[in-house]
Formats: structure tokens, C-alpha cells, sequence
């Protein structure tokens, strides 16, 4: 999935060490536009996100996957980011043609019998 916002906080990193080795998470915050605007934790797991890239303010465009899990009968949901980027880089205008290349949409003249 993805979700376009403006950048509103980045969190400190969390970091710890598990049976598989040592783990990083990042997470930022993230605000939505809109009527309502709403804000969105997201999570970046591992070197996902250069975090001295993030500045806050900008708008982005984050592609990640959602996750919920149980835990002692309450739901628990993660948004988990693996690709961010700001706003304007991946959305490229199309481009121009040149103007000797246009051609007007002309229908050729059509003989009309009508007398009005």
C-alpha cells in the first residue's frame, strides 16, 4: 500500500539484540491531508529508511504493509515502511511533445444538404 503525508515527527531509534542478532527499528510520524488531517506512526525495520534524509516537513510517499497481531486477546496493528521517498521524485510530469509535432483534431469538411 501506499500513503502520501507531511513528515511531523521522526522519533529516537530503538535498537536491541534478539536470537537472530541485533535489530534496529525507526519510526516516524507522518500527517495526512484531508478535511480531517490524521496522523500515522509508521515503523522502519533495519537500514529501510535513511532517517538524516528525513526532514520534518516535507511530504513523502511511503510504500508498506500492514500487520496486525493478538496479544493477550487484544489486536495490535503495525504499519511497517519498505520504501520512502519524498513526494515529488517518483511522480514525473509527462512530458511535452514539441510544437512542430502537434496536430489539430480536424474532421475534413463534410457536405452538408441540410437548407438551414
Amino acid at each position: 500500500m501506499e500513503i502520501k503525508g507531511r513528515l511531523v515527527k521522526v522519533l529516537p531509534v530503538q535498537t536491541g539484540q534478539g536470537k537472530n542478532g541485533e535489530w534496529k527499528k525507526q519510526e516516524f510520524v507522518i500527517e495526512l491531508e484531508g478535511t480531517y488531517p490524521r496522523k500515522v506512526c509508521i515503523s522502519a525495520w533495519g537500514d529501510k529508511v535513511d532517517v538524516a534524509s528525513l526532514v520534518e516537513g516535507t511530504m513523502l510517499n511511503v510504500s508498506f504493509d500492514i500487520e496486525s497481531r493478538e496479544y493477550n486477546g487484544k489486536w495490535y496493528t503495525n504499519l511497517t515502511a519498505w520504501k520512502v521517498e519524498a513526494a515529488g521524485e517518483s511522480q514525473a510530469p509527462p512530458p511535452v511533445p514539441p510544437i512542430d509535432a502537434y496536430q489539430p483534431d480536424v474532421d475534413p469538411p463534410m457536405k452538408d444538404d441540410l437548407p438551414f
